[in-house]
């Protein structure tokens, strides 16, 4: 089954609101509010939204 998540493990990707750089750690969909959250390797007790990266 694929994922419609925009991100991948691994993959580098720029916070919109700061532009630093940064990796993903792992992702998770979020069912209640069907859509996707993922922390970053730099900020692991972080968890960010595909709407606030690129």
């Amino acid at each position: 089954m694929r994922n419609n998540n925009k991100f991948e493990q691994k993959q580098k990707v720029t916070i919109k609101s700061t532009g630093e750089t940064v990796t993903i750690n792992k992702w998770t969909y979020v069912e209640n509010m069907k859509r996707y959250s993922y922390t970053v390797e730099e900020y692991p007790n972080t968890f960010y939204f595909e709407e606030e990266i690129e």
